[in-house]
């Protein structure tokens, strides 16, 4: 687990992803090599804070959203969520600012949030949850599990598919934005009719720790029936334990594939968690587990 730990313990909160991004470059870039296939690398500033990695010919793309959930800071130690985070009392919180490393925690107030720092944080200093990573024999629980283990899931792809787009966008915990310029460079420079989210869904009702990655048949979108059944076969083709997730909320970078100009269908699937956007999302190892191995399986036959 050495890779998802350094995955968890990077600062990425939405508009802030470079230090997640610089961190995928060097690792890319130093273990590119040793894959089945040497992708092409894109990043730069004409791309933001995003990754975009060409295996091969591409008939398919995975999207991976780096940012998570967060605070900005205001005026008179208030602060303004970033996303939808859980903003209890007494949760510890942490970043940095000009003058040194932050390290606070939500304090009882009314109507607005509020740190308890002993002085005044600089305007528009973002904080991020605290991390804390515990793992036994059958789950992990830590911060920004939603979406670190979409980036891992995307990274352990990297090993062994050869020929596919991976790629790694921003913004989409706080309303998306990158979407649309990653989806116009793709169709402009290998084009793909068709894309996975890799990203992580909710223990529902219906949905429960170690029964399988979660395949989501529709959240607040709707993808084309004809591709999930398309996904949906495979899976059962694979062996691979999985779910289905049927929810009429929530929403994902699929909902701007969807919106998009493009004809590209489009499927959510990852492993289901607890305690949603809190320091102690909770999801299963052996979903975990199978979120990689579907993957992998509908890389190579799709």
């Amino acid at each position: 687990m050495d890779l998802l730990n350094k995955l968890l313990n990077i600062q990425s909160v939405s508009g802030d992803e470079s230090p997640m991004t610089e961190f995928l470059i060097q690792y890319v870039e130093k273990r590119k090599k040793s894959w089945k296939v040497k992708p092409e690398m894109f990043f730069g500033e004409k791309f933001h804070d995003c990754l975009l990695l060409k295996f091969g010919k591409p008939r398919t793309a995975v999207f991976a959203h780096l940012d998570t959930i967060g605070f900005t800071v205001r005026y008179e130690d208030q602060l303004v969520p970033i996303g939808g985070p859980e903003a209890d009392v007494g949760t510890s919180l942490v970043g940095n600012d000009r003058l040194w490393p932050i390290c606070c925690k939500i304090k009882e107030s009314e109507e607005v949030i509020r740190h308890d720092f002993p002085r005044a944080i600089e305007r528009g200093t973002r904080l991020s949850f605290e991390q804390n990573i515990r793992i036994d024999g059958e789950f992990i629980k830590a911060a920004y599990l939603d979406n670190r283990l979409g980036i891992y899931n995307c990274l352990k792809l990297c090993e062994e598919i050869t020929d596919g787009w991976i790629v790694f966008s921003t913004y989409e915990e706080h309303g998306g934005g990158s979407m649309p310029f990653l989806l116009n460079f793709i169709q402009a420079t290998a084009p793909i009719s068709q894309a996975l989210i890799s990203d992580i869904t909710w223990i529902t009702e219906g949905i429960c720790h170690h029964q399988g990655v979660v395949i989501s048949l529709r959240d607040k979108m709707i993808p084309r029936k004809k591709f999930l059944d398309r996904i949906v076969a495979l899976a059962e083709q694979s062996g691979v334990r999985f779910q289905l997730e049927v929810e009429g909320i929530g929403g994902s970078d699929g909902r701007e594939v969807q919106l998009s100009p493009y004809a590209i269908d489009w499927c959510f699937i990852g492993a289901a968690e607890d305690n949603v956007h809190s320091p102690n999302e909770i999801v299963s190892l052996a979903d975990i587990d199978a979120m990689v191995a579907l993957y992998l399986y509908l890389m190579a036959h799709l």
